[in-house]
């Protein structure tokens, strides 16, 4: 009995250890391939307990989650003007199916992503090839990142790897492109900027042209109007002075007769060489007998 009880443990513990060979757990992060001597048996995409052949039956794991593949140098490109510009990229992809991503890169990992660099360099390069530095830089950005996502996912489906994503972070010109493309633009500002001013001188000369005339023409009127209403003074002025002669005029002479005198005698300084008997002093002497005729 004794003999027989080390010989049971012994039993016991193989078939605990055939048992624990013979369990697996999937994790919900990852897919599981059962192989049995090198054939594949399952694919398994759910998470939870499994079971295969011990000694006879390996599981293999593979990522279900998103994987990034970054390119560690910019690489460079030359676009429909024949000059270089430098890209740098990243890809965004994940293993869609596991059992030909086993079967067409061996499930290794750096195979799948010098076969997804492959693919998106070459997508790249025919796509920058048919656009302007200006068109990559700026103008066509996201068109080019949505036809290389489309055409670099559907070449990667061959391998089992989906791509969900094709990102350029910076794309930028060599120095020596730089440069040139910076005094290119430098001169075209150039360019603008004197047109832009010619085109205000212009302006500007046109608008005190147009002031000019504007303003010789309210001179113009403005005179006009003034002479015009000053001749209506002058006649309405006459005409007054006319009627007034008319009622009166012994008084009108009288009157005119006085404003003379004023003026001719305002500066005692004066020197007046008259003949005596002159009109001139015909109020001069009727004042002079109105004044004597009392007297006498």
């Amino acid at each position: 009995m004794r003999e027989r009880t080390p010989i049971f443990l012994g039993v016991v513990l193989f078939a605990l250890a055939l048992v624990s060979m013979s369990m697996f757990t999937v994790d919900k992060r990852q897919f599981a391939i059962v192989r049995q001597f090198g054939e594949i048996k399952r694919v398994i995409k759910e998470p939870g307990l499994n079971f295969k052949v011990p000694l006879v039956q390996n599981v293999t794991f593979f990522e279900k989650r998103i994987l990034t593949m970054d390119t560690p140098e910019p690489e460079r490109f030359i676009t429909s003007e024949k000059k270089n510009v430098l890209v740098d990229l990243f890809v965004k992809w994940r293993i869609s199916d596991p059992q030909l991503y086993l079967e067409s890169v061996g499930g290794d990992e750096r195979r799948a992503i010098t076969r997804l660099e492959q693919t998106v360099n070459s997508g790249l390069r025919e796509e920058f090839g048919k656009r302007t530095v200006h068109e990559v830089v700026s103008g066509q950005r996201d068109d080019i990142m949505e036809q290389m996502r489309a055409k670099a996912d559907q070449d990667s489906r061959k391998i089992g790897v989906q791509i969900l994503d094709v990102r350029l972070k910076r794309v930028d010109l060599p120095t020596e492109v730089s440069e040139s493309v910076y005094r290119r633009m430098e001169a075209e500002r150039k360019r603008v900027a004197n047109e832009l001013r010619s085109e205000g001188a212009a302006a500007a000369e046109k608008i005190r042209a147009d002031a000019d005339r504007q303003r010789e023409i309210i001179v113009a009127n403005a005179y006009r109007d003034s002479q015009r209403i000053k001749g209506d003074g002058d006649a309405k002025a006459t005409a007054i002075y006319a009627e007034a002669f008319g009622a009166d005029p012994e008084f009108y002479a009288f009157y005119r007769s006085l404003q003379a005198y004023r003026q001719s005698f305002a500066d005692k300084g004066d020197v007046l060489v008259v003949e005596p008997s002159s009109d001139f002093f015909k109020y001069l002497k009727s004042g002079a007998a109105l004044r004597k005729s009392p007297a006498e």
